[in-house]
């Protein structure tokens, strides 16, 4: 038996450590060779590592969390054979870090893409499903309908209607699937209430809601226990990235209402004839609204080294699209946004989109944004502050749309109105070229037709 001590490898240029983000395996298990052993962490990728051998663990460098440096141990294995035989069978650095280099990136912004047409898809209506089962909804299960046989017994010899306070388990009362829902949803157990007749109804729920609310807080459900949740891996870097830039930015945020009724007629129009094109969101207007704006304004379309005191001005347009992930809030970029049509951003942002969610977005993919773009879509509040994607020195959050009342040439119309909210960061960015982009901005958004000409 030999002891094979696997080090932890240059997984990046300029890497110092990495950070645990999850061990695969502990101390005591036997592993195979190439099987996944832990998730390592830089401030550019997640990377997994893999064991070189096949072993026995017999020590872990560390706890979830931890900072471990490049070439320390990071697992201790007992292996069968000759250890140095082993170190010869490894990979070398740079092919680890290879295969381990994955979108798992940090995001700064906060935000969600508007639309997720892929799940949207997949999940039929309600009235479809109405349409299939329509008898579904009212239909009680066997155990519904009939009461146990004892439970008739007891009836029969009972021989009563009288309320009765029932400890039988819930799931052996009879009552209907919107009353089960409802008593769900107020954390009521149902053997607990009081009914007359049959079953239980909603009358006989508001009486044990007045008549137990001055109690233990009934339909509240049952007290929970606190829980701890250490902040590792990408929610910690986003946390730290947040943390900078609401420390060192000086923000403000200014809000413009405008009225998107054009637009969407304009995107209905297209979107009912798009053929192979993906539909089109509000998301692909408002891209080429802020990028075809954005070239009178390059203060805000620019990047702040505030250490070495440097402006970036950037000549291209790169979009910053704040996504929502399994892994935590990430942000792909739209190259050269300024220099595509519609349907090129409509691609863009499913590809990218789907690209960050499944963890196959590369770092070129997540990095080198020149601004910022963040909507939650019918999400959305009326307005928002959002923060600063740093050394970006702006962002704008799209808030959601509603129907309005608005007078219109004298006249009371019912219009779609929608809320922008723009931060920007005061030592680049003056309020007055603010304001000029939004009012700028808002010609293209009230007028679509603009931005389909070239």
């Amino acid at each position: 038996m030999a002891r094979y001590e696997f080090k932890l490898p240059d997984i990046g240029e300029g890497i110092a450590e990495a950070e645990v983000v999850a061990w695969h395996v502990k101390v005591g298990d036997t592993v195979k060779e190439d099987q996944q052993l832990a998730d390592m962490m830089t401030d550019k990728a997640t990377v997994e590592m893999e064991s070189p051998v096949a072993g026995t663990v017999v020590s872990l460098a560390g706890e979830v969390g931890d900072q471990i440096p490049i070439g320390s141990v990071l697992v201790v294995f007992e292996m069968e054979g000759d250890a140095a035989a082993a170190e010869e069978a490894s990979p070398g650095a740079d092919e680890t870090a290879a295969d381990g280099e994955r979108a798992d990136s940090v995001a700064l912004a906060d935000g969600l893409v508007e639309e997720r047409p892929e799940l949207t898809a997949a999940e039929p209506s309600m009235g479809e499903d109405t349409a299939r089962s329509p008898q579904a909804s009212f239909v009680p299960s066997e155990v519904e309908r009939r009461p146990a046989e004892s439970e008739q017994r007891a009836s029969t010899s009972l021989g009563t209607n009288e309320s009765v306070e029932n400890s039988k388990p819930s799931k052996a009362i009879l009552s209907t699937p919107a009353v089960r829902a409802r008593a769900r949803d107020l954390g009521i157990d149902l053997s607990q209430v009081k009914y007359a007749g049959d079953r239980v109804r909603h009358a006989d729920l508001d009486a044990y809601l007045l008549y137990n609310g001055g109690g233990a807080s009934p339909g509240r459900g049952a007290a929970r226990a606190d829980e701890q949740v250490k902040v590792v891996g990408l929610r910690r870097r986003i946390a730290e990235n947040m943390q900078e830039a609401k420390r060192r930015i000086p923000h403000f945020t200014l809000v413009e209402e405008y009225d998107v009724t054009s637009l969407e007629q304009t995107r209905a129009m297209m979107n009912a004839d798009r053929g192979s094109n993906p539909k089109l969101t509000l998301l692909p207007f408002l891209i080429a609204a802020m990028a075809r704006t954005l070239a009178d304004y390059p203060q805000i379309n620019a990047t702040y080294d505030d250490e070495a005191q440097v402006i970036t001005r950037s000549g291209a347009v790169h979009m910053g699209m704040a996504t929502q992930t399994p892994n935590g809030l990430m942000v792909p970029v739209i190259r050269n946004a300024d220099r595509r049509g519609l349907w090129e951003i409509a691609a863009e942002i499913l590809r990218l989109s789907e690209a960050a969610r499944s963890g196959k977005a590369g770092r070129d993919e997540l990095s080198g944004s020149t601004i910022t773009i963040s909507s939650l879509g019918p999400m959305g509040g009326i307005t928002s502050t959002p923060v600063i994607n740093r050394p970006e020195v702006a962002i704008i959050a799209v808030n959601k749309v509603e129907e309005k009342p608005v007078v219109v040439d004298g006249e009371l119309e019912i219009r779609r109105r929608m809320n922008l909210s723009l931060s920007c960061d005061h030592r680049v960015v003056d309020g007055w070229d603010a304001a000029m982009f939004m009012q700028d901005m808002k010609k293209l958004i009230e007028n679509p037709l603009k931005l389909l000409s070239s």
